[in-house]
């Protein structure tokens, strides 16, 4: 198919600057994206018959990384600390 249909894993290297200059980089573009990204998460590890706990541990593991990344530079003056 066209090179703008095609899904990022699809695409070859040479391809790469051409398949991202087709991108929609607008609010309602991005955001149709994020949906269409949620509802493939959801599709591959949350809504399956036989599933088990990968999917909701990889939201919680990308929760807490996360987490941590924002805390992080307060985590550090905090374990410099001395209590006496």
């Amino acid at each position: 198919g066209p090179l703008w249909e095609r899904p990022l894993m699809e695409v070859r290297l040479g391809e790469l600057h051409t398949w991202i200059s087709t991108c929609n980089f607008s609010p309602q573009g991005l955001l149709g994206a994020a949906q269409r990204a949620w509802s493939s998460y959801c599709a591959k590890y949350i809504h399956v018959k036989q599933g088990g706990p990968a999917g909701i541990s990889m939201l919680l593991a990308g929760y807490c990384l996360l987490s941590y990344g924002w805390n992080y530079q307060h985590l550090k003056r905090h374990r410099w600390r001395k209590y006496h």
